[in-house]
């Protein structure tokens, strides 16, 4: 029987067997392309990403395209922490002509994060790969700026800080392993070029939704980490994919769903968590193209 351990996850590894050994990669993370419809779903979200890209928007609008995805997709991430804005409240904040409120209510904070690591992924391009760390660190101090303190804001929790996010996958694991699932997690992050980006993204993301290696903000993180990969990797250079949009539909439902089966460490529950990031990848490419659209056609409405 083959077996190997998935390197994103350290000491918490699950294992993949096979009825015969697996011949030797360049890369471990290209076993998972072994898993059931995870390589047809790689193919299908890069085909999908590479139409984008020729989309005629792109030719003289793509910054436009791009400052309105990241709108959208700072408008979903929120939307599945459970935080409702109409989406011309999202862009008018991203704009700066809508004023955070000085006491506001449960659900503007959560909107504020979002709104700022979205923003903060357009500005890692080139750390994703370099200083996966920093990026990890910035993202979270744009997610929880003013929501926690200033000493906790970018670093990994402590044993005995609670985290009462992303309940439906279950607990998170104790502190004691959240260094080592981090040191995985860069282990990802730095893959070599011909590691298909799809799969570096998709692991990243869960990596960081399933650890929780923050007290709060750690889905907003996740996503946001999500969207740099996805354009740092040249997945989609222009950044106009709404990626978070993506892992919307169903409200979440699936989303948590897939992340969870991703939790229980086993090959199928890995194998549905990067089918679903594949899957909901063409479904950001799609909210993309009607971003796009809406662009070409002068249908974005100006904030102020």
């Amino acid at each position: 029987m083959g077996e190997f351990a998935h390197p994103a996850v350290g000491g918490a590894a699950y294992a993949v067997r096979m009825s015969t050994p697996l011949p030797a990669a360049p890369h471990p993370l290209m076993r998972l392309l072994e898993l059931p419809g995870v390589a047809e779903g790689v193919d299908a979200a890069r085909e999908a990403c590479t139409r984008l890209r020729w989309h005629e928007a792109m030719r003289r609008r793509a910054d436009e395209c791009a400052v309105e995805s990241r709108v959208q997709g700072a408008h979903a991430s929120a939307a599945l922490e459970g935080a409702e804005w109409p989406v011309d409240w999202v862009r008018e904040a991203m704009a700066g002509v809508r004023p955070w409120s000085e006491d506001p209510d449960p659900v503007e904070p959560v909107v504020r994060g979002a709104v700022r690591a979205t923003e903060e992924a357009a500005h890692l391009e080139s750390l994703t790969a370099s200083a996966p760390s920093q990026v990890l660190a910035r993202l979270h101090l744009a997610a929880v700026r003013g929501v926690v303190a200033d000493v906790d804001a970018g670093r990994p929790r402590h044993a005995g800080e609670p985290v009462r996010e992303l309940t439906e996958l279950g607990d998170p694991p104790p502190a004691e392993a959240v260094a080592p699932r981090l040191t995985g997690l860069t282990q990802v992050l730095t893959a070599p070029p011909e590691v298909p980006a799809v799969l570096v993204a998709a692991v990243a993301h869960a990596e960081v939704a399933v650890v929780r290696p923050f007290v709060r903000g750690n889905g907003l993180v996740a996503r946001a980490l999500e969207r740099a990969v996805v354009r740092s990797r040249g997945l989609d250079p222009l950044g106009v994919a709404v990626v978070e949009a993506g892992h919307r539909p169903g409200g979440g439902v699936e989303y948590h769903g897939a992340l969870a089966a991703y939790a229980g460490g086993t090959p199928e529950g890995v194998a549905l968590w990067l089918r679903h990031a594949a899957e909901s990848l063409e479904g950001a490419v799609r909210a993309g193209e009607r971003v796009a659209d809406a662009v070409r056609s002068g249908r974005v409405p100006q904030a102020g």
